[in-house]
């Protein structure tokens, strides 16, 4: 457990905390790029770590974001023309370009020298995989742009969706390094069958006694430039073992699994405030995707649950209990829940409420990943309060690491299992190494 300072550092964002400053060393994504669809398009409402924010897209095409208030009388920018690359507050007339330089005061006889003297809050922001990202940190510690190996793949290799959370980043991001929740919370007995239904509760049990957690001979934890490596090794009954690698990026973002034969899972918990967050749900792959993927993706509403019209908030929410069904937890699944992400987002919105007092928490074994994340997040955070830089937003190649998994022979040595995973966590990965999670 941690103490309530710990935690406060911890799940605390705003600017001038320990974990905000953290975050705003690093490039993050601010909304999807289609939000702000085109030149000159209509203006969105940003929130990133308790800052009210602007973006839009100049007659250039080229993103910006800007506080939601006009330095003149704070006005709101929402309402702003956007128009010959900048936006035009419509109180006064004051315009702004992508970098907040004012390029017009028009209600001034001194404009012309008085415009110069005055700016609004910009930040840095470029496009890339569909989603606009954007530094919030000091100019002079600006890092060059992340180079995933996702970065600059376009819409036939990647796909995103947006989805409101009410609760705080850590809350969402733990779930990904939680190993033991999954044999209990995503049991189903058949995904695909509705008939399924009928006589399933006797399968739900031998599901949950499929404990694989319980049979890991070895977890290790490497601390990273860009986050953590962990490294499972876990032996089977057929004589084989199961070498897995996950990563943790800082400072908000997480492989999740293999989703497929090639396709890697990402997610990334972006702080709106210390109460809520959005997730960008990720699926992306070296090669294009086949029709399959493609049409579960954007139309099935099992990996990427349907949303609200108008909202990123999913059908299935607080507000109507993720329309849970008590049949189907008596007979075909643990929670009655339907889908995978919705029953993670049913279990982290209320742990202790939106932000969770973890000095109340009892931890155990299968805990230690969790630790770990935590561990590594306090240490930077510790670190740049005393003029320690974070290594990893200025060695962009180091996040060009990926989850990996793959089957090896019983004897082969835990030390030499090590090396074979930590290669198949660079560049492609050939399909017959890949087992779906």
């Amino acid at each position: 457990m941690l103490t309530h300072e710990e935690n406060d550092m911890l799940t605390q964002t705003g600017k001038g905390t320990p974990m905000g400053e953290l975050f705003r060393r690093f490039w993050v994504p601010a909304c999807l790029s289609e939000e702000i669809p085109g030149a000159d398009s209509t203006p969105a409402r940003v929130k990133l770590m308790g800052e009210d924010l602007i973006a839009f897209r100049d007659s250039d095409g080229n993103p910006g974001l800007v506080d939601a208030h006009c330095p003149h009388r704070g006005a709101p920018m929402f309402f702003a023309r956007n128009e010959e690359c900048g936006l035009r507050c419509v109180y006064h007339g004051w315009k702004f370009d992508i970098n907040g330089k004012c390029v017009d005061l028009p209600n001034s006889p001194e404009g012309e020298t008085y415009k110069v003297k005055v700016s609004i809050t910009a930040y840095p922001a470029f496009d890339a995989a569909g989603m606009v990202w954007a530094y919030l940190g000091p100019k002079d510690h600006l890092p060059p742009r992340p180079q995933f190996d996702w970065m600059e793949f376009g819409p036939d290799r990647t796909y995103v969706r947006k989805y409101h959370l009410r609760c705080n980043f850590f809350q969402a991001i733990e779930g990904d390094y939680d190993p033991s929740h999954a044999a209990f919370l995503h049991t189903t007995r058949d995904l695909n069958v509705p008939s399924a239904i009928e006589n399933a509760a006797p399968a739900l049990g031998a599901l949950l006694g499929n404990k694989s957690f319980l049979r890991m001979k070895y977890v290790t934890y490497d601390d990273t430039d860009y986050g953590m490596l962990q490294i499972a090794v876990t032996p089977e009954s057929d004589g084989t073992q199961t070498v897995s690698a996950s990563q943790f990026y800082m400072p908000c973002f997480s492989s999740a699994g293999i989703a497929g034969a090639g396709v890697f899972s990402s997610n990334m918990r972006i702080p709106i405030d210390d109460e809520s967050c959005y997730m960008y749900r990720f699926r992306w792959s070296y090669e294009p995707f086949v029709q399959k993927q493609i049409e579960e993706d954007r139309f099935g509403n099992f990996t990427f649950p349907e949303q609200i019209p108008g909202s990123f908030m999913a059908v299935e929410n607080k507000d109507n209990d993720y329309l849970v069904d008590r049949v189907a937890q008596k007979n075909y699944s643990y929670t009655g829940i339907k889908s995978f992400p919705i029953q993670d987002l049913a279990l982290v919105e209320d742990q202790w409420g939106p932000r969770a007092d973890r000095s109340l928490e009892h931890l155990v074994t299968s805990d230690e990943p969790i630790m770990h994340v935590r561990r590594r997040l306090l240490n930077a955070a510790r670190e740049l309060m005393e003029g320690q830089e974070p290594a990893g937003p200025h060695n962009p190649e180091g996040f060009r690491v990926h989850t990996a998994r793959m089957s090896i022979a019983g004897g082969v040595p835990v030390i030499e299992a090590i090396e074979q995973i930590k290669k198949q966590t660079l560049g492609p990965v050939p399909p017959a190494k890949v087992h779906a999670a």
